[in-house]
């Protein structure tokens, strides 16, 4: 018992090392973007820098730790927006809560933001396990196209079907993220989700400076519009 009673202490301890390290790490972005670097961590931490690598074996490392923590929290602010609507038969709703779930995510922790969704980091390469978190909030925005469509709620009127070349990708999507619908949806589908994440990008980067002054009315008319390229009607 009693050295189980150690083991846990230490595993407390490593844990609460491993985040005040992420919390540095977080202060740096919010500085000096994702160029990190495990010696001025260990500087503002008052420790040897070779103690950094007891918890990260790199800055990659670290790197990867952020981005997991990033995508996971995007993910969980974006299934949370979408259960909080209880009328699961009003997919609109569903929908624009779920686009204002990930806004408000994003303003809320733009550099975490920017290390996910802005420019690659030099000379770093995410990892296969980077991956399944990243599709989160996709997902929970697949799921409503499903079921729109599963309720034959999704007006189709007018799609136009993708080129030939494109019609086994958007299969193999739509069979991951809302399995029965049609290429031609899930192609409107990876349009409406690039614009609602590239209108947040455009905002947090300072692309609609001297432009648009509410960035929150243009977003919510942006999901909006996106709500009904695909189809998706009110009540």
């Amino acid at each position: 018992m009693a050295e189980r009673t150690r083991g846990s202490i230490r595993a407390r301890v490593r844990a609460e090392m491993i985040d005040e390290i992420k919390d540095a790490a977080r202060r740096q972005l919010a500085e000096g973007g994702a160029n990190l670097s495990l010696r001025a961590i260990a500087r503002e931490m008052n420790m040897v820098s070779s103690a950094i690598y007891r918890y990260f074996a790199s800055r990659d490392e670290l790197l990867t730790a952020l981005i997991l923590d990033a995508y996971n929290a995007l993910g969980e602010a974006a299934e949370q927006a979408g259960a909080s609507v209880r009328d699961r038969d009003d997919h609109l709703g569903r929908w624009l809560a779920v686009a204002r779930g990930v806004r408000a995510w994003a303003t809320a922790s733009p550099h975490e933001y920017a290390l996910i969704y802005g420019s690659p980091v030099p000379g770093y390469e995410a990892p296969q396990d980077t991956v399944e978190p990243s599709i989160r909030p996709v997902v929970v925005l697949g799921a409503i196209l499903e079921d729109a469509h599963d309720a034959g709620r999704l007006t189709t009127k007018g799609i136009q079907r993708p080129v030939p070349d494109l019609l086994p990708e958007l299969a193999q999507i739509a069979a991951y993220i809302a399995p029965g619908v049609s290429e031609a949806v899930m192609a409107r589908a990876l349009i409406a989700w690039t614009e609602l994440f590239g209108a947040i990008s455009f905002e947090l980067f300072g692309r609609f400076k001297n432009t648009i002054t509410d960035l929150a009315a243009w977003y919510e008319h942006q999901a909006r519009d996106m709500a009904a390229y695909l189809g998706l009607t009110a009540r």
